[in-house]
């Protein structure tokens, strides 16, 4: 029987965008369900979640994440899962001035990225098979006030992707700069715009994925 990971987008916007749903996720597998973020219009369809993590525990949409998770029985959190032979883990990202995180999920050779917000490019997202990554600004960075981070641009972050050897990049939290871009016909120096709704699949195999 073949073993799949299936990772479906939820939404691709960044916070406030005028055009997409909240940046989430839904991964499948063994008959098990676990969704990363979202919040209003990208919420994981109905049914049992073994759990519902996320990036930020202080983001904005948290009550009404909260609510949403309440609603589905499951307590929302950042932190670590397994799930059959897949492996979730929480890892540290830089962005703002509280703990924000992205995600590792691993089974086998295979690894793929959850990172939709930082500041600075995760090292431990290197040789990534998939990385959902950051897209909120386009060819400049985005800074917080007050110096505390913020986010990293598309152009900074494909090149990066690039050294680090990721295989495959989706661009999952798709920011106004990036939407103006988009309008003007531009594309991505490297990697595709992440799709609200599209499935990527990926077999797992004793040689990794394909």
């Amino acid at each position: 029987m073949t073993r799949r990971l299936r990772l479906t987008l939820l939404g691709v916007g960044a916070m406030n965008s005028p055009r997409f749903a909240p940046a989430g996720l839904l991964l499948r597998h063994a008959g098990q369900r676990v969704a990363f973020d979202g919040g209003p219009g990208a919420e994981p369809p109905p049914g049992r979640l073994a759990a519902w993590l996320v990036t930020d525990e202080q983001a904005e949409l948290r009550s009404r994440l909260r609510r949403s998770a309440a609603e589905r029985d499951v307590a929302l959190r950042a932190g670590d899962l397994d799930v059959g032979e897949v492996r979730v883990r929480r890892r540290p990202v830089v962005h703002t001035s509280h703990p924000a995180y992205g995600y590792r999920v691993e089974a086998g050779e295979l690894l793929v990225v959850w990172a939709p917000e930082f500041w600075e490019f995760p090292t431990w997202a290197a040789g990534a098979d998939l990385m959902f990554a950051e897209a909120a600004a386009w060819n400049r960075p985005i800074r917080f006030r007050g110096g505390v981070g913020g986010h990293a641009d598309v152009h900074a972050i494909a090149a990066e992707a690039g050294r680090r050897g990721v295989r495959r990049l989706v661009w999952a939290h798709i920011g106004r700069p990036s939407i103006r871009a988009i309008d003007a016909g531009l594309e991505p120096p490297a990697g595709e715009w992440g799709v609200e709704g599209r499935t990527y699949s990926l077999r797992l195999s004793p040689d990794g994925p394909s």
